[in-house]
């Protein structure tokens, strides 16, 4: 059974940081290509950043490119996202999916 735990969010002013990480289970990580969503309010969800596994490739949302930084650890079956420079359009809830399965997410709320 594939578990995804996603932890790190919480409130910041503009320009401030996070960093989230999703902790997951039931799956061979290190094969497993990792993504990340978020649904700000009253929106759909839409697509932050793609880390695959092999190569490792990563691509991210025109939006974030430069202020967010995806990455993995094989080791301890985590996935990061740094994200730096938090503009009050980055409030959402922040999920990280794998293999069509996504976590329960986790708030982010940027605001001055």
């Amino acid at each position: 059974q594939v578990q995804l735990v996603t932890s790190g969010g919480g409130s910041v002013q503009p320009g401030g940081s996070l960093r989230l990480s999703c902790a997951a289970s039931g799956i061979t990580f290190g094969i497993a290509d990792m993504l990340w969503f978020r649904q700000a309010p009253g929106k759909g969800i839409e697509w932050v950043s793609t880390i695959r596994s092999s190569p490792d490739l990563i691509t991210y949302r025109e939006s974030v490119k430069g202020r967010f930084t995806a990455s993995r650890d094989n080791a301890k079956n985590t996935l990061y996202l740094q994200m730096n420079s938090l503009k009050p359009e980055d409030t959402a809830v922040y999920y990280c999916e794998t293999q069509g399965i996504r976590g329960q997410g986790t708030q982010v709320t940027v605001s001055s």
